[in-house]
């Protein structure tokens, strides 16, 4: 099945796709910051370039979107066209992932990934819940977790 734009459109449309200061970063980071919290954003020094870093709690808060690191959501469907491409790009970023959060989890960093569909749709967390969790993860210093609209996760460091 061929594509439904011209090469020039979808360079296009593809360019304009943003891998930082997403929508629901900025959501975040905004109820975050209203409680008084401060982080740095992307710290080139570590690997990853994480969304959120807290040097006061050596953690990290990474927001992924669900269709490109290929989370088992409703946000995630495998597209029909130029499928192998697909498959390819999506499983090179969860590979790359959890290299990143090793080589993160290695240095002594706490991660807490939250996933896109955390922060919309029907089943999101509402913003006030999500705030406080954020807060009681950061200063209980909880291990490595992975949270999205259905659950959390803890991960062994």
């Amino acid at each position: 099945m061929s594509d439904v734009h011209n090469a020039k459109t979808r360079s296009f449309n593809m360019s304009k796709i943003k891998s930082k200061n997403t929508k629901p970063e900025l959501i975040l980071r905004k109820a975050i910051h209203a409680k008084g919290l401060r982080y740095k954003l992307h710290d080139k020094s570590l690997p990853g370039r994480p969304d959120i870093v807290f040097p006061k709690f050596k953690a990290i808060i990474e927001i992924k979107g669900c269709f490109w690191h290929g989370h088992d959501c409703d946000y995630f469907k495998w597209p029909k066209t130029h499928s192998e491409f697909w498959k390819k790009k999506i499983s090179s970023n969860i590979e790359r992932d959890k290299k990143t959060l090793l080589r993160l989890q290695d240095l002594g960093w706490r991660t807490l990934t939250i996933w896109e569909c955390t922060l919309k749709g029907k089943n999101k967390l509402p913003l006030p819940e999500l705030t406080e969790y954020v807060e009681s993860w950061l200063a209980e210093y909880h291990a490595s977790t992975e949270l999205d609209s259905k659950k959390i996760k803890r991960q062994p460091i």
